[in-house]
């Protein structure tokens, strides 16, 4: 006689600032109080820039209050200067899973770094980094005119993998210098390690993505970095400035461009509205990248309670 079939615990993904993180603490609250006897919920944070201690404003952290409320796991891990790649999250994951499962609680997933999250879910690892050759193409980018390295090097990855070539944009030298350094610091194929992010497999989780329209998107983007000012975001900014940040951090959104405004490179104005163009660019982008994966079922966003109402029609407690 078998029993009923457990519920499979919930990823929550979707753009920055479409509301995620209010999303997951109000599931994870009810679930606490529909029924005290049963496993607590506990929250894995799937964002590249949580990880850092002392980013708290910027990246929209959850508060302290929230997180003595609902265990949080996988932010504050290293300090801003570290360098930290996706390979150490999936390690700091399977660490924090494997605590969370001998408590017999239950993980929630919840974030919008997409990689992070299909390291996790699907088990993805990159390959091995070349950082000296890396290097020398992105000197080698440098010798063309604004715009035309990437789109040389393109070129030429597209001679070694024209696989690897044709799954990124021209225009998008960062993965492109990845995919090339790989090709000659190997000898094989980018593409060739593993069956790569336009596979997906069943996953052990139900995928839920907030769906949110591009205006209603731009302007939440906006008011929130208004927000992120009240709070002190500059004050956070100015406590980073004399450090030696790690690229990633160095290139956090918000960061770089308040970074230039303590140093005096530019006005409070000029750099948020910078700050803006750029996050609402980096918005589309995963909104792209979601939207790709057949596997998420998509809520539109709104009112935290009806959406929590909608994933409890999906999937009872």
């Amino acid at each position: 006689m078998g029993g009923e079939a457990v519920p499979l615990p919930l990823a929550i993904v979707g753009p920055t600032a479409s509301g995620k993180s209010a999303l997951a603490l109000e599931l994870a609250r009810r679930q606490r109080d529909f029924d005290t006897a049963t496993s607590s919920v506990e929250l894995l944070s799937a964002d590249s820039m949580q990880v850092y201690r002392r980013m708290d404003i910027g990246t929209a952290k959850p508060s302290a209050a929230e997180q003595a409320e609902i265990p949080h796991h996988l932010i504050d891990l290293v300090e801003p200067a570290e360098r930290f790649t996706v390979v150490d999250y999936a390690s700091a994951f399977e660490t924090a899973m494997a605590d969370i499962t001998a408590r017999g609680a239950t993980p929630m997933l919840v974030g919008g770094t997409g990689l992070y999250f299909r390291a996790v879910v699907d088990g993805l690892r990159p390959p091995p980094e070349f950082a000296e050759i890396a290097a020398e193409l992105e000197a080698e980018a440098t010798s063309f005119g604004p715009g035309d390295g990437a789109t040389a090097l393109h070129a030429r990855l597209a001679e070694l993998d024209p696989l690897a070539a044709s799954r990124m944009e021209a225009t998008n030298q960062r993965r492109i210098v990845r995919a090339l350094s790989v090709c000659l610091g190997t000898g094989l194929p980018f593409s060739s390690f593993g069956p790569g992010l336009s596979t997906y497999a069943p996953a052990p989780y139900r995928f839920v993505g907030i769906e949110i329209d591009r205006d209603e998107l731009d302007e939440r983007i906006e008011q929130r970095y208004r927000h992120q000012l009240e709070a002190g975001f500059v004050d956070e900014v100015s406590g980073l400035a004399g450090a030696d940040l790690s690229r990633t951090a160095s290139q956090a959104l918000g960061y770089k461009e308040l970074l230039a405004h303590v140093r005096w490179e530019c006005s409070l104005d000029e750099a948020i509205e910078l700050a803006v163009a750029r996050t609402r660019r980096f918005a589309r982008r995963q909104q792209r990248w979601f939207s790709r994966d057949p596997r998420i079922t998509w809520i539109p966003a709104g009112d935290v309670s009806e959406m929590a109402d909608r994933i409890g029609q999906l999937q009872p407690w």
